[in-house]
């Protein structure tokens, strides 16, 4: 049962993020690049939809390679 809810949401996920490349793709910021530019950006469309989402995961992978920089010295 669980797995199925997984997939679910992974699904409408995805979806989405599909759909807003295709918003992208005709209307949007970067109309005039191509289809998988904006499908690039559908992969990962909360942080292009709310920029502080994005300041948020470039946080956070700047701490883990920092983090994994200098732990893998020792």
């Amino acid at each position: 049962m669980k797995q199925n809810i997984k997939a679910t949401l992974i699904g409408g996920y995805f979806f989405i993020g599909f759909l807003f490349a295709i918003y992208q793709h005709f209307w949007g910021r970067y109309n005039y690049k191509s289809f998988m530019f904006n499908l690039g950006q559908g992969i990962v469309w909360p942080a292009v939809m709310f920029p502080s989402v994005g300041k948020f995961i470039g946080g956070v992978l700047t701490l883990a390679i920092i983090g994994f920089l200098v732990l893998r010295r020792r």
